[in-house]
């Protein structure tokens, strides 16, 4: 089972990104002692050396769902700042959620394509009213339906309608696609400072 966890210092001051640091390499760690597998599928850095604005961490193994669940929600690293020596402030926050990073695309075929002879109106004369040449055209999978009955043969409408039906679900794709970035974005702005879920220190030396 592989996850991905979105991890993100969203708008917040430089130690954040830094915080951000910090907390992954202790999620990582906390991964390795339960022998799940994690890789940084993502970064962008932050403005200092060694920090992160954010980052995808794909988790992998057979409790990997369970373990990004105890890793989901505001984060908090609790240290004096590493930059402002005046800062008061020793609760830096991050904001992790499990996201989806690609939408699955859907594979066309005409075997998935249920095709209906079907009689047409309008303009065209007597033959096209009483012929059955236009084409109703359902894609199981999806259940999507184009009807097309431009053509006066009934195979050329055929292969109109089969074109339509890859043309949609393309765009339904590229739709979907949009959706899912969207949705990864929308991470960033969901920080909440205060009530985290986990609250993690440095290790203090022995």
């Amino acid at each position: 089972m592989s996850v991905h966890l979105l991890m993100s210092a969203g708008r917040g001051p430089q130690e954040c990104a830094w915080a951000l640091a910090e907390l992954l390499r202790r999620l990582e760690a906390d991964a390795a002692r339960q022998r799940l597998e994690t890789h940084r599928a993502h970064t962008v850095p932050g403005d200092r050396p060694g920090t992160y604005r954010s980052v995808l961490v794909r988790i992998t193994g057979a409790d990997a769902e369970t373990f990004a669940a105890s890793w989901t929600g505001t984060l908090c690293w609790q240290a004096p700042s590493p930059y402002r020596a005046t800062a008061g402030r020793k609760n830096w926050y991050v904001i992790a959620r499990p996201c989806q990073v690609d939408a699955p695309r859907t594979t066309f075929s005409e075997a998935d394509v249920d095709v209906v002879a079907v009689r047409t109106g309008g303009p065209g004369g007597q033959h096209r009213n009483k012929a059955s040449t236009a084409v109703r055209a359902t894609h199981r999978p999806t259940g999507i339906v184009v009807v097309a009955d431009t053509e006066r043969q009934l195979s050329l409408n055929r292969r109109i309608a089969m074109r339509l039906l890859r043309e949609r679900l393309e765009r339904d794709d590229e739709a979907a696609e949009r959706a899912v970035t969207a949705a990864r974005w929308r991470v960033h702005d969901e920080l909440v400072r205060g009530d985290p879920v986990r609250v993690e220190r440095p290790t203090r030396p022995a």
